[in-house]
């Protein structure tokens, strides 16, 4: 193919790729005249400045140029000769500020660049083929600037939050600016899909796209997506499907919500392969589905497990078929493999792109180029449309130094291939580094302690909360027979003693998870779901409340997609005002991720290339001093790797079998008997037994012995991320109320004026405490001050005053109350009326700190009892003076 001339070129290569997009190829005939050219790729077309090799006619007028060049030089540089043909080209009815010729190419057959020069600010871009002569009118019929500027004057839907109507108005004004490609990045739980469904909305009426795909990677998501635009309500009252037609592939059982159905349009195929200017639509589909539908089931790849849709085959869709794509969840593809084909797959349409996600990646900013719209997590919370967590840092011996076992120490060992089972005693001392707990060896009392610390938090909570913290836990694997996700839950249903259905396993392995996890999101049961990623199927869970990390993780996106399982704001508990991150490392999982947010550099896994290639390349001399190297380091790893049975077997080529002495003298003999020494890399048998050398027989050992020592701290963040331990927090607080009292009036009526104390004092209080950098919470302090000084439910008065001066008794609110009560009743005498009210105000006084009068017509335990009135009546008109007495001596 290298050594084509131009003419071969066109003849081979380019001549084909027209014909397939619908264009008849013709030489130029000067006794027709051009109106009888229809559909046609003209070739040497005469223009003033020379002949065209391609000229593009429909219906008698010329829409493209078409500059060819042999393959082996870049068309990149040549598109300047299409510009200068066009501007040669006569008679046209044409003139776009000197072109006569609208869509012009540049081509060496392999690659194709395309510039519409209509606007003196589009850009030239790569396409993946040419344009049909229906795709061409269509875009000449169409007026990209009209368009986009009608955009702007199409209301966004009436629930949008601010920045949901910001991200879509981003994306217009990056259309407005030619951009092609972009991102918008929103944290989880920000409503992504519907802001998304009203951006689609916005740009279908204004007729900046018509064709509208809406890829997903599963088909769960793709049931999530056609619901979302079955509900969207248009500003004429209409939903979005009764507007426009919407349209995916067929789901399974499992796709769909527990007992749900919906009816499913299922696209038609000609929408696909004969795209027409009056279709107006959007498709849903999975990534795997279009790649079948582009490439053929060869190319696509699994994810997730699913199973491939097995009504999808290869059509012929023309790049023009869609107007605008949006890849939901583009940060997905966690390999090599997985991104080639989601550039591969984008790549094919000329649209325009925009990757929605929560956690930008290297790999997909690389692709999308600019995120045009960021609204994280932190900007959320602030904003209070997400909630913020608190830490609990879990010291556990055994997760932080490992297994120590003794002599003489009786284990369980595993065979975890056949799950049989055994008791091995020791002979010698072994030693199981941290890295290697649940992988080769689990210690039962480390995982029943770290379950029963947990159960103490949880306890806590259901005490203050009156409800069982949804909990989550992330488990290190679900392997057969060693599971470490089994382990726990049985565990836990020993320590939370709450039954079975209590504590659930949600994995691939269960029968049906896609409803186990709708139970977990929507029924009180199960209480705690033990899981090891739970990101195969984008369902939320808003009233989530705990997240329990026994599974380290070091990927950013694995670990910010799961930590948003818990970031939504509570369903069926809208008291949600945090959640808790259990850190079963001793913290050092969440200081990892300090230094790795934003746009990671995190590389996706890359594909290792098979041996048998590597030595392919060395035998052809590509680049063979790396791909050595790169033989080397298999070779040795293969040595480590491989059993005595492997060895024996190697050495029927290298001598004894030896694969390291092998390995670390490849390049001497290479350089000395290359010819020889690649006799043996490229014999067959040899590279099948590299390939499936016999491994040494694993095992699993289950230790009874070890005890491990489990605590616990827990860590408090503020506004800004910063974490504090509860001795800094505290410190903190005292500075804070230290350095505010003329600041915020209420710390100073507490601290000087005790007779100014009210109910107003008190809320402005609370509220310039928990709006402050260090989010001083009523709650957060309450459980600083538990930790530090081993007192519970300590009041908001009494913090203030320690804070200002240690000496300061800390009391709780019952306490506060009972001794003010004593100080103004103290050597007086009322009424059995009287007494029947100072206990309603003394219940009111624990529960609230201060009493106004108002407080007596609003609350029904005073309402319901005459209010005010007849309050004050029975205290002979002198209750005024009584609640200002009350209040003084609460806050004195």
């Amino acid at each position: 193919m290298q050594t084509l001339t131009e003419k071969q070129t066109r003849k081979k290569l380019i001549d084909p790729l027209l014909v397939t997009e619908g264009w008849k190829v013709a030489l130029y005939d000067y006794t027709k005249v051009l109106s009888e050219y229809n559909k046609c790729a003209i070739g040497e077309y005469p223009t003033s400045n020379g002949p065209a090799d391609y000229a593009l006619c429909v219906d008698g007028k010329i829409l493209g140029i078409i500059e060819a060049k042999k393959v082996t030089l870049g068309p990149q540089n040549v598109l300047t000769q299409a510009e200068r043909y066009s501007k040669g080209v006569s008679n046209s009815g044409f003139n776009f500020d000197g072109f006569k010729v609208p869509f012009l190419y540049s081509t060496n057959g392999t690659e194709i660049l395309y510039h519409d020069v209509r606007n003196p600010l589009n850009r030239s871009r790569k396409v993946s083929g040419f344009h049909t002569p229906e795709a061409l009118l269509e875009r000449l019929n169409i007026d990209n600037d009209e368009t986009i500027t009608s955009f702007f004057s199409i209301p966004d839907n009436q629930y949008m939050r601010p920045y949901q109507c910001e991200a879509c108005d981003s994306v217009g004004k990056a259309i407005a600016n030619k951009k092609r490609t972009m991102m918008l990045a929103m944290a989880t739980g920000t409503g992504k899909t519907f802001t998304v469904v009203n951006l689609i909305y916005r740009l279908m009426k204004a007729g900046v796209a018509k064709r509208v795909l809406f890829l997903v990677d599963r088909r769960a998501l793709a049931a999530q997506a056609v619901r979302a635009f079955s509900s969207f309500e248009t500003e004429q009252g209409l939903k979005f499907d009764k507007t426009y037609e919407v349209y995916s592939q067929r789901f399974q059982r499992g796709d769909l919500g527990e007992d749900e159905t919906f009816d499913v349009n299922a696209m038609p195929e000609s929408y696909l392969t004969d795209p027409k200017p009056e279709h107006s639509f959007v498709y849903v589909s999975t990534i795997q589905r279009m790649t079948i539908n582009l490439f053929g089931k060869t190319s696509a790849f699994s994810c997730c497990d699913e199973t491939e849709d097995e009504d999808a085959s290869q059509l012929n869709i023309p790049i023009h078929a869609f107007d605008l794509i949006i890849a939901d969840e583009c940060h997905r593809g966690y390999s090599a493999q997985e991104i080639s084909t989601w550039r591969k797959t984008l790549d094919h349409f000329d649209a325009i792109k925009v990757g929605l996600t929560a956690t930008p990646a290297a790999h997909t900013s690389a692709y999308f180029k600019e995120i045009v719209y960021k609204y994280g997590y932190e900007q959320a919370v602030r904003d209070g449309y997400l909630v913020d967590y608190d830490i609990v840092a879990l010291e556990s011996g055994v997760r932080m130094n490992g297994i120590f076992l003794h002599e003489g120490e009786a284990v369980e060992v595993i065979d975890p291939e056949t799950g049989l089972r055994d008791i091995d005693m020791l002979e010698d001392e072994r030693e199981f580094s941290a890295e290697k707990i649940e992988r080769e060896i689990t210690s039962i009392d480390s995982n029943r302690k770290i379950l029963e610390e947990i159960k103490r938090y949880a306890d806590e909570h259901e005490k203050r909360y009156g409800r069982f913290p949804k909990t989550l836990i992330f488990a290190v694997n679900d392997i057969a027979f060693t599971s470490h996700a089994d382990q726990i839950v049985d565990l836990a249903r020993d320590v939370f003693g709450k039954g079975d259905s209590f504590v659930q396993k949600i994995t691939g392995k269960v029968d049906r998870p896609l409803q186990r996890i709708r139970e977990f999101r929507n029924r009180k049961m199960p209480g705690i779901a033990v899981t090891v990623d739970l990101l195969s199927t984008g369902v939320d869970v808003p009233d989530l409340e705990y997240i329990v990390f026994l599974r380290y993780v070091k990927s950013r996106i694995l670990f910010e997609q799961m930590m948003g399982r818990g970031t939504r704001k509570g369903e069926h508990y809208p008291d949600k005002s945090h959640f808790v991150v259990f850190d079963c490392f001793g913290g050092t999982l969440i200081d990892y991720f300090k230094s790795v947010t934003g746009v990671t550099a995190e590389p996706p896994q890359k594909e290792v290339k098979p041996i048998s290639k590597v030595i392919e390349d060395i035998w052809n001399n590509r680049d063979r001093k790396y791909n050595t190297r790169i033989l080397t380091k298999r070779l040795n790893r293969i040595d480590k790797e491989m059993s005595g049975e492997a060895r024996d077997m190697f050495s029927a080529f290298i001598e004894k079998g030896d694969l390291k002495s092998f390995a670390i003298s490849l390049e001497r003999r290479l350089e000395e008997d290359f010819t020889g020494t690649m006799e043996v890399l490229r014999n067959k048998d040899f590279l099948n037994l590299l390939e499936n050398y016999p491994r040494p027989k694993k095992t699993f050992y289950v230790d009874y012995g070890e005890r491990d020592s489990v605590s616990s701290t827990w860590i408090v963040r503020d506004a800004s991320g910063n974490e504090y331990r509860p001795d800094d927090y505290l410190e903190l607080f005292s500075n804070f109320v230290k350095e505010n009292p003329e600041k915020i009036a209420a710390i100073g009526i507490l601290l000087d004026r005790p007779q100014e104390w009210s109910t107003d004092a008190l809320e402005e209080l609370k509220k310039k405490l928990e709006s402050s950098q260090q989010r001083f919470t009523v709650e957060n302090l309450q459980r600083a001050h538990q930790i530090k000084y081993s007192k519970a439910l300590v009041d908001i008065i009494s913090m203030i005053k320690h804070a200002a001066s240690e000496e300061e008794a800390l009391l709780t609110a019952e306490e506060r109350v009972s001794n003010a009560f004593s100080k103004v009743t103290m050597g007086k005498s009322f009424t059995t009326d009287q007494l029947l009210w100072l206990e309603r105000i003394k219940s009111h006084l624990i529960a609230n700190l201060s009493i106004d009068k108002e407080d007596f017509d609003y609350i029904p335990v005073f309402a319901d009892y005459g209010g005010w009135n007849k309050a004050n009546r029975i205290f002979e008109g002198q209750l005024v003076t009584l609640i200002t007495e009350f209040n003084r001596a609460v806050a004195a």
